[in-house]
């Protein structure tokens, strides 16, 4: 944080292209006080059409920013379309996300939190063994 109280590092932001999930990062920024900006991690134009080629499903037709965003991006205004995150392979969604992420990853904390998480692991695997040994609950 800084002395503002906002985050220094961007709000990340995944979700499908289209026009209401382009405008959550106007959204959030607008509604919260923690993030000064947002980035669009996932989908982008650039995503969409060139990057990935993914196919386009029937968007929202009763969503007032539709327009706007079919003449920002030169899509029919009579036929709204839209491209779901889910179409990525799941294995690319979790690359871009993790690559989108990793500047900001503070890796002592990381390493502190992943030692601090195996030492609970290996509390409760004693205790569990020592419950079973000692027959389970009571009736």
């Amino acid at each position: 944080m800084n002395s503002n109280h906002t985050l220094v590092a961007p709000r990340r932001n995944v979700g499908d292209f289209d026009c209401s999930g382009e405008d959550v990062e106007r959204d959030w920024t607008a509604r919260t006080a923690c993030w000064s900006h947002t980035e669009r991690v996932l989908l982008t134009y650039d995503q969409v059409v060139h990057d990935y080629e993914l196919p386009a499903t029937e968007g929202k037709r009763g969503d007032p920013r539709r327009p706007a965003f079919a003449r920002r991006y030169g899509f029919d205004i009579e036929h709204p379309v839209q491209w779901e995150v889910e179409a990525l392979e799941p294995d690319e969604l979790r690359r871009l996300v993790l690559a989108a992420i990793d500047p900001y990853i503070d890796r002592q904390v990381l390493a502190q939190q992943t030692a601090r998480q195996e030492e609970q692991r290996r509390a409760l695997a004693s205790f569990v063994r020592g419950w079973d040994a000692a027959g389970g609950m009571p009736s």
